[in-house]
């Protein structure tokens, strides 16, 4: 037997958590006790026979002052009055059947009226209970009503509150919201005028619905809102709740499906009920996507739990017997997975697009976050809308609450600009991690992150400018040079997209000038710049080969797409397409050694500011290459006086990459 296996079997068990028990401690013990009793009433201890006792007998014990106490009670058995009589001795004198001694004695014939005269005289009779049927019955039902009782109370009516009872389990769980309990209204949401403008049309013939009815007009039956996550449809729903003044139901997508079959049908056929019977009425489903996904994928037939509720839905949205009323207010992020048939017209008539806000939008929204906030008067709400673009919403309420978080660890009263600052660069890029570098790798990473500055400085046509460049680990990787774009990015030229393969080219180039040597601390870079020049070739048609898509086998099967694959390009081509991405790489590769070439002087000096200051703000970087030195003051950068955070991954190679779409957030260039 092996060492393992003898640790194994001396290893001690684990100790029981007293709150890791199924049932409560109360009712343990009531069931303790109550098999207790229940043993004690069952099997009695067994006392000793009492003596059998004459009527003279037992008037002579009583003339002697020898019993204690006796009871005559009457016995109505064969329709005579028996009179029966039992008690006890002061001491145990008398002897039963068995020749043991005993207090306890019984009547061996029946009490006369005059013997019951004498017992009287020597008052030793306590009592004269008159029993009849009724009573006698009553004593030998009442134990069995107790016990059935006590098994109600702790079983019948535990199981009915943990399961809320077998029937009610194909009920619908909707929540219906009351309406002044945390009230949201339209101007609690900001940054999507289109979409409140839409929605408030429901709002307004609900409450004025002649105004329509008028001139032939019929409200949409379902409303599908669309976007990204975090912007807002959820929130905006509520405050069609808080607007509307007709009941309101909520429910997630998920809610329906169930391991048993038939119960989201069930659900969604009871939901619908409820919704007639309370009509007019607005019912929101979260997340539809859960249960509203594309039917006949291949996986699963028409007995799939998912279909038969998807089928429930479609019937109750516009079937054959279908009522005015209720109406349907739906969000999800995956629009592309969902079933055609709830799509149509008749349906969902409108589908609703939430996307990222604007510049106007985001500022609208940091203003409504804000004023649960004390900000400083240096804040400013547009300046700080400008520099988040590709924010959504619940991002942008996330910035604000990290900011007044940071600011309470700091001892602040108020928040104030530079709390916002690093809170956004927290969330856009990772939190600082003070990491021991020794001067070698500190150098290698200085002039990596020079060369990115040098290069996006001179490539810069005033859309995305350097904003900052560190030599402190933030995120994942050891270094980053940050952009933030001077507007919303709603598209990018050829020449865009070469630039960014250009930067991020540039960082192994200086750090090769540098140390003659090069490291795995590209790996970002080349990973981001492969995957922009793919992109170029495969999908946006940016290259010798022309005008065409080859990307169209990325589907994934999983989220209702054909399970067969074809291959829409021939080997030839895919040779093609891997000869022009390496064109493209390696021609922004030459093109980022000129720049650096040409600028060598102005990238020395990039690196030993960040080697002297470790982060440089973008307008010392333009300072450096048209003047040759910094002129504006560079802000030391101290280490936060805070708990120290937790320890991140180790990093040695970047994952972090831009955002390769026509918009999105600001990302850094890795190290």
């Amino acid at each position: 037997m092996s060492d393992n296996e003898n640790n194994k079997k001396r290893r001690p068990l684990k100790s029981i958590p007293p709150d890791g028990f199924p049932l409560k401690t109360g009712l343990i013990w009531v069931l303790i006790i109550g098999a207790i009793v229940a043993l004690f009433l069952l099997n009695p201890a067994k006392s000793p026979q009492p003596a059998v006792l004459n009527v003279q007998e037992v008037l002579e014990l009583a003339e002697q002052g020898k019993i204690a106490k006796g009871n005559i009670r009457s016995d109505s058995t064969g329709g005579k009055d028996w009179h029966v009589m039992s008690g006890e001795t002061t001491e145990p004198i008398l002897r039963n059947a068995a020749g043991l001694e005993t207090k306890a004695f019984t009547m061996s014939d029946r009490v006369t009226d005059s013997s019951y005269e004498k017992l009287q005289k020597t008052k030793v009779i306590v009592a004269k209970p008159a029993t009849t049927a009724m009573t006698q019955l009553l004593y030998n039902i009442l134990p069995f009503i107790l016990v059935i009782g006590l098994l109600y109370f702790l079983f019948v009516r535990q199981l009915k509150s943990a399961g809320k009872g077998a029937l009610s389990f194909g009920k619908s769980r909707a929540k219906m919201l009351t309406r002044d309990k945390d009230r949201i209204t339209f101007a609690d949401v900001a940054g999507c005028d289109e979409a409140k403008e839409e929605v408030g049309e429901v709002v307004e013939f609900l409450k004025d619905p002649k105004k329509f009815q008028k001139i032939g007009g019929r409200i949409p039956k379902g409303i599908l809102m669309v976007g990204p996550p975090g912007t807002g449809k959820t929130l905006l729903a509520k405050a069609i709740a808080g607007e509307a003044d007709v009941p309101f139901f909520s429910i997630s997508g998920s809610d329906f499906v169930e391991m048993f079959v038939g119960v989201g049908a069930s659900r969604v056929r009871d939901m619908f009920e409820q919704g007639r019977k309370n009509a007019p009425c607005l019912i929101f489903i979260d997340e539809i996507d859960a249960v509203g996904r594309q039917r006949g994928a291949g996986l699963g037939g028409g007995n799939d739990e998912r279909e038969q509720t998807l089928n429930s839905l479609l019937v109750e949205m516009d079937g054959f017997d279908t009522q005015e009323g209720v109406i349907i207010i739906a969000a999800t992020n995956r629009p592309d997975v969902l079933d055609s048939a709830l799509l149509r017209p008749g349906r969902f008539d409108r589908q609703v697009t939430i996307d990222l806000p604007d510049i106007v939008g985001r500022e609208q929204i940091l203003r409504v976050h804000a004023r649960k906030i004390a900000l400083s008067d240096n804040v400013e709400l547009a300046v700080i809308a400008r520099g988040t673009p590709g924010l959504s919403g619940a991002e942008l309420a996330n910035l604000l609450n990290e900011a007044a978080l940071l600011a309470a660890r700091r001892n602040k009263k108020k928040v104030d600009m530079s709390d916002i600052d690093e809170a956004r660069d927290k969330i856009l890029w990772g939190r600082e991690r003070r990491r021991v570098m020794d001067d070698k790798e500190k150098q290698a990473l200085a002039w990596h992150e020079a060369g990115h500055a040098i290069v996006g400085a001179v490539l810069d046509d005033g859309t995305v400018p350097v904003h900052k460049v560190t030599i402190i680990p933030r995120g994942q990787s050891l270094g980053s040079t940050t952009y933030i774009p001077t507007k919303d990015i709603l598209g990018r030229t050829k020449k865009q997209y070469l630039d960014r393969i250009c930067t991020a080219m540039a960082g192994r180039i200086a750090e090769e000038f540098v140390t003659g040597d090069i490291s795995d601390g590209a790996s970002g870079d080349i990973k981001q710049a492969t995957k922009i020049a793919r992109m170029m070739v495969c999908d946006l048609g940016m290259s010798e080969l022309g005008p065409i898509s080859m990307g169209d086998n990325q589907d994934t099967v999983f989220l209702g797409r054909d399970i067969t694959r074809s291959q829409h390009i021939s080997e030839e081509t895919a040779r093609r397409v891997d000869a022009a991405v390496t064109e493209i790489i390696t021609g922004q590769y030459k093109r980022a050694s000129e720049i650096l070439t040409g600028h060598r002087a102005a990238l020395d000096k990039v690196a030993a500011a960040l080697l002297e200051h470790e982060t440089i703000e973008g307008v010392h970087v333009t300072e450096i290459i048209k003047h040759g030195e910094i002129k504006s003051p560079v802000v030391a950068v101290k280490p936060p006086k805070l708990p120290p955070a937790d320890s991140a991954k180790p990093a040695g190679k970047s994952t972090s990459e831009a955002s390769d779409g026509p918009a999105g957030a600001p990302a850094p260039s890795p190290a």
